[in-house]
């Protein structure tokens, strides 16, 4: 579990496919001597398990799951990721609880200036707008994010400039593809609903 705080942007270093998945190795700067075999690592997002350490890198194996709901399949080498090493008990939480479990793949729309900030408008794919909701949380590859508006399955976020300078969405432009995690709640309240509905 992770709090959507993004604590270091990785580089892809090396991108193998076979069987519909793929192992790719992430150069990093964590202290990779005190990451064990098996650690959950979320990259971009994407909640990933640890399979092998060298200095200075991990690298990690993709199913064919994963791969068809997020942008991993667009990984290549040389691409940036936001990382994030699970949060351990009595760690502050700093965002909100995040699984990485990508729900599916938003595209920003538009970017622009907002003050010191800058504002940007997300399309979320049509059967996961319902569980968006003004003031509510959602995680952008990784990044936890305030929503401020919903208009259909558009969003509204407006990024801070640390959050900017300190992540990979201050490269973001329109056509962007992003990891998307709906909030937590959101999703089993949503499911309870289904349940009741087709009882």
């Amino acid at each position: 579990m992770f709090t959507g705080i993004v604590t270091d942007i990785g580089t892809v270093r090396r991108v193998r496919r076979g069987n519909g998945g793929a192992t790719l190795t992430i150069a990093t700067e964590f202290d990779t001597s005190l990451i064990p075999l098996g650690a959950s690592i979320g990259c971009a997002g994407v909640c990933l398990t640890v399979v092998s350490l060298a200095a200075g890198a991990f690298t990690v194996d993709a199913s064919a799951e994963t791969m068809g709901c997020s942008t991993l399949g667009d990984w290549r080498e040389g691409s940036r990721l936001n990382l994030e090493q699970a949060m351990k008990l009595g760690d502050e939480m700093g965002g909100h609880l995040v699984l990485g479990h990508v729900d599916g793949v938003a595209t920003i729309v538009d970017r622009r200036p907002d003050g010191d900030s800058v504002r940007f408008t997300i399309e979320a794919p049509a059967e996961l707008a319902q569980y968006i909701a003004p003031k509510g949380s959602v995680a952008l590859d990784g990044i936890s994010l305030t929503v401020n508006e919903v208009d259909g399955s558009r969003f509204g976020a407006n990024i801070i400039p640390h959050t900017l300078s300190h992540t990979t969405i201050g490269d973001a432009a329109p056509g962007t593809r992003m990891n998307l995690e709906i909030d937590l709640m959101a999703r089993y309240v949503g499911r309870l609903l289904q349940v009741r509905g087709a009882a």
